[in-house]
């Protein structure tokens, strides 16, 4: 029976996997995004949030416990200068796990785990935001026919700014 066996143990014994997990989130840190197996991603998950949550406090304890887990001193270092300022208004959920399809070899379930804060897809934030505009079904030919010479008037009068102010 299975009863309170919490964690995956990913088909490994005890300092193999924590060895892994070791190198994945030491890995993690230093690239900001990895890519690995779903299951792996999830223990990984587990493994380091806590260490990310410990490096928020930056004393020599704290840095002498994370580096007891990361045994990387470029990782600590790493972990407690860039990624610590970042998070320090995140109350958890430091990390996100996408899913990328499966891996041609075995058909594993493949993803990329990556810090949250460090994607800057996701977290710019949408300055450029399009023009609301209401859609109408009128016009046909003759509306598109204004828009484009509206472009082209804008494109015309781009030009001449530049042109302007080249001669200035």
């Amino acid at each position: 029976m299975r009863h309170r066996k919490k964690f995956n143990h990913l088909g490994r014994k005890t300092a193999h996997r924590k060895a892994m997990l070791a190198n994945m989130a030491s890995s993690l840190i230093l690239h900001k995004r990895i890519s690995t197996t779903t299951a792996k991603a999830k223990a990984l998950k587990m493994y380091v949030e806590p260490l990310i949550t410990k490096s928020k406090n930056d004393t020599t304890h704290s840095r002498r416990i994370v580096f007891s887990y990361l045994k990387q001193k470029e990782a600590v270092t790493e972990l407690f200068r860039e990624v610590s300022p970042k998070i320090t208004n995140r109350n958890g959920g430091y990390t996100r796990i996408l899913k990328t399809g499966n891996r041609l070899g075995d058909n594993a379930e493949m993803c990329i785990v990556e810090l949250v804060d460090f994607n800057e897809t996701y977290t710019t934030e949408n300055k450029a935001e399009a023009k609301k505009s209401t859609r109408r079904r009128r016009g046909g030919k003759a509306t598109a026919k204004a828009e484009e010479s509206a472009v082209e008037a804008k494109a015309e009068e781009a030009t001449e700014t530049k042109e302007e102010k080249g001669e200035e």
